[in-house]
């Protein structure tokens, strides 16, 4: 891995690795560093869960961790993750003290400790309610959903469109923003209430909805995704324009809101996380056989661009990327970015992989 002249080290457990490059902005990780953090993302494309971080004399780490195509990530407070992974729904846990490392580089381990096999459900964003019960998007039944004892999943809500609980991808519910401990805002790439529907919408059928009134408070979107509440407003990524931006949310005089668009970025967007001022962004190359048709195409003609994947740091005042992290070669789509913050250096354990039967650790 390359970036500006740093070399990169990675690590990776549990796949093959993809024939890929990387390279970086000769600021990301001193930003990383500033904000005692480090960069999440997933790839179901891949099948692995990266972390990228600082090393033990500085320089740019990456983890890769193989999982069942990891979708949804988010953090639960210090020290702990919940990630959508294929048929899975896993909580993993950092099991190291402050003062342990592994591999004297690693501050944090994050352990699969907690594994719902939930079927293949398509889960995409998921996040961890006040109470600390599990909430995710159960895009295949069109319904947001929790973790059951017993079954597969536990409905909890549905778009007032969609008409059952059926075993039908209808509207691609996607998103989730997730505000003081609750489900607040859900996005959908359609209204579709019939299989498949919401492929014939995806040039301007997505919507925004709000979860506890049960109504669309913005439409007309391209393939919506990665809807969050930050410092005041919510955050959504109009996916197939390519823009970051928020939604003026509908007030007394108006019955629906705006999407007020800050910044173009060069991909597909999915994945979005914040600290403070910054934004931190998930862009995938299209699969022109599926997008093909949608804004974004032509937004990166008339930019004379190609298509990232990758994550770019937008400075929320300017709309400017400040900082990025890029991927080239097999690797073209990522799903979903978090900060994990207080440590510098992370690394995840795959539940497949040998570390996970023998890495042993015990509960003072």
């Amino acid at each position: 891995m390359t970036g500006q002249g740093q070399q990169v080290a990675a690590s990776q457990v549990g796949a093959a690795p993809p024939k890929v490059s990387y390279s970086l902005s000769g600021g990301i990780i001193a930003r990383l560093a500033e904000l005692k953090a480090a960069l999440a993302f997933t790839s179901y494309q891949s099948g692995f869960l990266y972390m990228l971080g600082s090393g033990s004399q500085g320089n740019p780490q990456l983890h890769q961790s193989g999982m069942p195509k990891p979708m949804g990530l988010c953090a639960d407070g210090p020290g702990r993750l919940v990630l959508t992974a294929g048929a899975q729904v896993m909580r993993l846990e950092n099991v190291l003290d402050a003062d342990q490392r592994i591999n004297q580089t690693y501050d944090a381990c994050f352990m699969p400790r907690t594994i719902y096999t939930t079927g293949q459900l398509d889960a995409h964003d998921v996040g961890v309610q006040k109470d600390g019960k599990l909430v995710f998007v159960n895009t295949r039944y069109n319904c947001l959903a929790t973790v059951s004892q017993r079954h597969s999943f536990k409905p909890v809500w549905r778009p007032p469109f969609i008409s059952d609980i059926v075993d039908e991808d209808r509207c691609h519910l996607n998103g989730l923003a997730m505000r003081d401990g609750k489900p607040a805002y859900v996005t959908a790439v359609s209204k579709s209430d019939t299989i498949d529907g919401w492929r014939d919408r995806r040039g301007d059928g997505g919507v925004v909805i709000d979860v506890e009134k049960k109504t669309v408070i913005c439409e007309g979107l391209s393939m919506p995704h990665s809807p969050r509440w930050h410092d005041g407003k919510l955050w959504v990524l109009n996916s197939g324009t390519g823009e970051l931006g928020h939604v003026e949310l509908p007030n007394g005089k108006t019955k629906m809101g705006t999407f007020k668009p800050l910044t173009f970025c060069p991909g597909f967007l999915r994945g979005l996380s914040f600290h403070g001022g910054l934004a931190f962004v998930g862009l995938s190359r299209p699969r022109y056989q599926r997008f093909e048709g949608l804004e974004l195409d032509q937004r990166l003609k008339d930019a004379d661009s190609e298509p990232w994947c990758g994550v770019q740091v937008i400075d929320l005042q300017s709309g400017t990327c400040v900082d990025w992290f890029r991927i080239d070669g097999d690797i073209g789509e990522l799903y979903d970015v978090e900060l994990i913050e207080g440590f510098s250096c992370p690394m995840t354990v795959s539940p497949s992989s040998t570390d996970a039967g023998t890495l042993i650790t015990i509960e003072q």
